[in-house]
């Protein structure tokens, strides 16, 4: 319960400034009568989000892929690893079947027929 203090010339004017709170300190955090305990709180703060542009470039090449039935899919991510031999792109065609493939089989539907592969952002011919 806060106390006032004796002087009541010292209070005029300030509406707060006879109350005084009995503190106490811990080594996390200061108490009153209830306590804040600054290491839980800070603890249970979720994650900030990265920065944008703070994952490692490179790792991915980016596919769009047109269909037989006329539906296209943007920027379908290919590992760089399984590029830039002398087979150019070829390899990206065989991953995005098989990812095709794997998405069809757990949908319970056949696999789409890819009919156009482009690199994203290559120059058209």
């Amino acid at each position: 319960m806060p106390h006032r203090s004796s002087s009541k010339a010292a209070l005029v004017g300030r509406p707060f400034a006879g109350l005084s709170w009995p503190r106490r300190r811990t080594g996390a955090g200061i108490c009153f009568d209830f306590c804040f305990d600054l290491r839980r709180i800070l603890s249970d703060k979720p994650r900030m989000p990265k920065k944008p542009g703070t994952n490692p470039k490179g790792e991915f090449a980016f596919f769009n892929v047109l269909y037989e039935d006329g539906s296209q899919r943007s920027n379908r991510r290919v590992p760089n690893e399984l590029l830039g031999g002398l087979e150019g792109d070829e390899p990206a065609r065989a991953f995005i079947v098989e990812q095709d493939r794997e998405i069809a089989e757990k949908g319970g539907r056949p696999p789409p027929v890819i009919k156009i592969i482009s690199r994203v952002g290559a120059k058209k011919k």
